[in-house]
């Protein structure tokens, strides 16, 4: 394995603290193992939320696009252990152990409830935060082992997510912005997880939607935030990140400008 292939442990491990909420949307191009210790995260994909708490462990699968959100809880800040599991050291673990009998690979993040073995995992990792030095090879290998010994341990269904290897192919382009439109991405990002080059993406977002792709995205996660805010009677600072927008004044511009009133006011 040469070394280009191998990070830095600084940039697999590291530990996020926060004192408000805050957050913003993620694609990990590696499978990445969240450790919350205080506070609570939500973590938004297109079908499904989840809501962890301090002790849940979350998996969350690479290429698939979800919105973090980190909120204090009981008076304590927002504060996880997070750890990179780098793609090319879990294959080398796969090319040793054949993954369960499960289903299709699924590509979904997967919940782990406070468990002995995974606070075990991450007590041992952190003294690595300490080193300035690359951690040896062979050390790092038997760490991302030993994180993936305990997952297939506590769940059968991590192997849908570790040892799914597949880059994204061509999907159908509609479906895809259809349900993943608000979450806060550049194009060149939308293009790859579709399996198209940029160019080949907006010729093709052109001719299904009439459009551009950024008035179109502009537009739906506008009519989403109109219907949150009157409907279900969010605030809009609840609400901004999840439907695309990377700060609240940007978002009040963005929908005054198309609604002709604020989302303030809609609420009043």
């Amino acid at each position: 394995m040469n070394e280009k292939q191998i990070n830095h442990y600084v940039d697999l491990l590291m530990v996020c603290n926060g004192d408000q909420r805050y957050g913003g949307e993620k694609t990990f191009e590696e499978n990445v193992l969240v450790g919350v210790v205080a506070g609570k995260l939500k973590v938004v994909q297109a079908a499904r939320t989840l809501h962890c708490v301090a002790g849940d462990t979350v998996l969350l699968p690479r290429n698939q696009p979800a919105t973090l959100l980190k909120y204090p809880k009981d008076g304590a800040a927002y504060r996880a252990i997070v750890l990179k599991l780098p793609t090319p050291l879990v294959q080398a673990y796969y090319e040793h152990h054949t993954p369960k009998p499960t289903r299709p690979a699924a590509a979904n993040l997967l919940l782990f409830p406070r468990s002995p073995l995974l606070q075990s995992v991450f007590a041992s990792l952190m003294p690595y935060l300490e080193l300035e030095q690359r951690l040896p090879e062979k050390l790092l290998a038997a760490k991302i082992a030993e994180v993936v010994e305990v997952l297939r341990s506590l769940d059968i269904r991590s192997d849908e997510v570790l040892a799914d290897f597949r880059e994204p192919g061509k999907l159908n382009l509609v479906e895809f912005m259809e349900a993943h439109y608000m979450f806060n991405m550049p194009l060149a990002k939308f293009s790859y997880l579709t399996g198209r080059s940029l160019t080949t993406f907006k010729r093709d977002f052109k001719k299904a939607f009439q459009v551009s792709p950024q008035r179109w995205l502009t537009q739906k996660r506008l009519a989403l935030a109109h219907y949150q805010l009157a409907e279900k009677k969010k605030k809009p600072v609840e609400l901004y990140l999840e439907v695309g927008f990377e700060n609240l004044a940007h978002f009040s511009y963005a929908f005054k400008k198309q609604f002709g009133y604020s989302p303030t006011a809609l609420i009043r």
